[in-house]
């Protein structure tokens, strides 16, 4: 992986590079995106002999399904792309996971680069090779593991991401910090507003930081069948908020928030995290709030969670926190802990939630 400012511009080099010289690059992409950094991006390729053919998609979770990868398969069936294609994604976690999950499946698979566009995609979702999309009935049931070629970060092109989806992708730094570095931890205490503010500098510090505890966990469980499980702290009840509310109304990281919040009332009541610990996570994560308050109740929730794919036939799995800097897998939750964990967390939604 590769973070660098202004990346963006000299982005031909580093995908020849790394990939070699090519006919063709087939980007996946949005309007929105391509309108906004298409020509920078262009004018990377000006000098070399490689047609671009952008394929846009429209933003958004809801269009983060089987059909949407089908039609762009079609799509480069069409252009004539062959095994020895090279696809892009340039965009935020639904592009990259699509295009991933495309590269997988295409002619048995491809090779495909990561430009990642949001922050939370340059920290968590480009890296670690997990692709996907999702079913009605849960967020990415459908996928497969197929690592990218190169990832390249690009903290200036943040400068036009709206405020909240700036402090909804910083959750998942709060989360790499909780996992994995207590003096990170402390480190984005006291420099949280100069992230969200924008600063390429602290931006820059952040994603690196980031990415190093994400890759040191998928290191060592490439295929999620330990340690891997770790990452998803926050997102077993995050994807149940994010399924029961038909992914409308919450960004990502804002549904992972909540369901942070969950776990800490859950290591807490079972004494595996001091309440004073449990408040200071609190504390940072509301920082990037308030975030938006939901319709669905406990019930629901915990439904939503007994279909994550996380959890074993057999046992409930869950992420706790045992300490700033620490979490550890638990597979004996029972549903009245979680339901209660869900409960109070619904209690904090009304107290502090918009």
């Amino acid at each position: 992986m590769v973070v660098q400012p202004r990346l963006l511009e000299k982005l031909a080099g580093h995908v020849c590079k790394a990939c070699g010289e090519q006919r063709a690059i087939f980007v996946v992409t949005s309007p929105e995106i391509w309108s906004r950094w298409g020509h920078t991006f262009l004018s990377s390729f000006a000098d070399r002999k490689i047609d671009i053919l952008p394929l846009f998609i429209p933003p958004g979770e809801r269009y983060k399904q089987l059909k949407t990868v089908e039609h762009l398969a079609e799509k480069m069936i069409v252009a004539g792309a062959k095994r020895d294609a090279l696809l892009m994604a340039f965009g935020g976690g639904v592009i990259g996971d699509m295009t991933g999950f495309l590269a997988a499946i295409y002619m048995r698979g491809i090779r495909y680069v990561q430009v990642p566009t949001t922050y939370l995609s340059q920290i968590d979702s480009s890296l670690g090779g997990k692709t996907g999309v999702n079913l009605r009935v849960g967020k990415n049931l459908l996928g497969s593991f197929h690592p990218p070629v190169a990832v390249f970060s690009d903290p200036a092109v943040l400068s036009t991401l709206p405020p909240a989806e700036l402090r909804s992708g910083a959750v998942e730094s709060v989360k790499a910090a909780v996992l994995g570095d207590a003096d990170y931890f402390d480190w984005l205490e006291h420099n949280l507003d100069s992230l969200l503010a924008g600063e390429t500098e602290t931006l820059t510090r952040a994603i690196e930081t980031s990415v190093r505890i994400k890759a040191e966990i998928v290191s060592l469980d490439e295929r999620e069948s330990g340690e891997r499980m770790l990452l998803n702290l926050g997102h077993t009840v995050g994807h149940a908020i994010e399924a029961a509310t038909r992914y409308r109304g919450l960004l990502h990281g804002e549904a992972v928030a909540w369901g942070m919040i969950a776990s800490l009332h859950l290591a807490v009541a079972r004494s595996a995290l001091t309440l004073e610990q449990a408040t200071r996570i609190e504390e940072l994560t509301f920082r990037l709030g308030p975030f938006p308050r939901f319709r669905a109740t406990s019930k629901v929730l915990l439904e939503r969670t007994a279909g994550d794919k996380k959890h074993l036939q057999s046992a409930r799995r869950f992420v706790l926190p045992v300490a700033i800097g620490k979490a550890i897998v638990v597979e004996d939750v029972s549903q009245q802990e979680l339901l209660a964990a869900i409960q109070s967390m619904l209690r904090t939604m009304k107290e502090r939630g918009v």
